[in-house]
């Protein structure tokens, strides 16, 4: 039997016969207005998608990095799984504010209502996550309805919200150029927090362990989750990754993201 398998891959080698993918990746897609040079340079997309299918669910995904680092990548566990993955870059502090941040996030994501058709997905089923920073701009975006409401987009439009590990008060990177303590809670305007409503899209919360994340986020987010619950959100939820920290719970978050639009689209 050994000796067959060994013959049937010399001649499937001979050949020249291999398993390609029928995904591909495009790098480097400007999604923007805005026309200043730093703008230009950064404020581009990659998009993973199918090469011959169409109506697939749609994943756009933030990086993180403090909103001060970090580029736009597609996680390799969201790869040739039956998705159109799209990847923004955003600009960085302190190179601009938080708000223009959050505006390129919401930039980008109506870009890919408006165009990701083109590349087989279906911009029904859009669903919007992130890591960290990445998840603080998914939570925004969704939350606030005025920052998609600048590109003609409801935010409630969107098939389900997935924040990995996001701030949901002021972000640390916004409170430093304030002078305000990253110890120090903090709420305004430039928080999730401050958009809890009970009729924003499906809102699923993922945290690391509660003793190894930062400043405390998984109980920040806890008490998010709590508040939607109680305005009457019907579909919010939270998990927390024990023994995870906040970089390493992004791996085993890919699972309950994919399981959410599992969900989401059998319903």
């Amino acid at each position: 039997m050994k000796r067959l398998l060994l013959l049937l891959c010399s001649i499937v080698a001979m050949a020249g016969i291999r398993a390609e993918s029928p995904y591909v990746t495009e790098f480097d897609i400007p999604y923007s207005i805005k026309n200043d040079e730093y703008s230009q340079e950064r404020l581009k997309l990659d998009i993973h998608h199918h090469i011959d299918a169409d109506s697939l669910p749609v994943i756009v995904w933030f990086h993180g990095g403090g909103l001060t680092g970090g580029n736009k990548h597609v996680p390799g566990e969201l790869m040739d799984a039956g998705y159109v993955v799209v990847a923004p870059n955003y600009r960085l502090i302190p190179e601009v504010g938080v708000n223009e941040c959050i505006d390129d996030a919401a930039e980008a994501v109506a870009w890919t209502f408006n165009n990701i058709a083109r590349y087989g997905g279906d911009p029904t089923k859009i669903f919007v996550a992130g890591h960290s920073a990445g998840g603080f701009l998914t939570s925004m975006i969704g939350l606030d309805k005025k920052r998609l409401a600048k590109y003609d987009i409801d935010a409630d439009s969107i098939a389900a919200l997935v924040p990995y590990s996001g701030q949901v008060i002021t972000h640390f990177a916004d409170r430093q150029i304030r002078g305000i303590s990253e110890l120090t809670p903090f709420v305004d305007e430039n928080a999730p927090l401050y958009y809890v409503r009970k009729d924003a899209p499906p809102y699923i919360i993922v945290t690391g362990d509660a003793e190894l994340e930062l400043f405390g986020r998984y109980e920040e987010n806890l008490y998010m989750w709590r508040m939607m619950k109680l305005t009457g959100h019907p579909d919010v939820s939270i998990y927390k990754l024990d023994g995870y920290d906040h970089g390493a719970m992004a791996g085993p978050a890919h699972h309950i993201l994919k399981h959410t639009i599992s969900r989401i689209l059998s319903e």
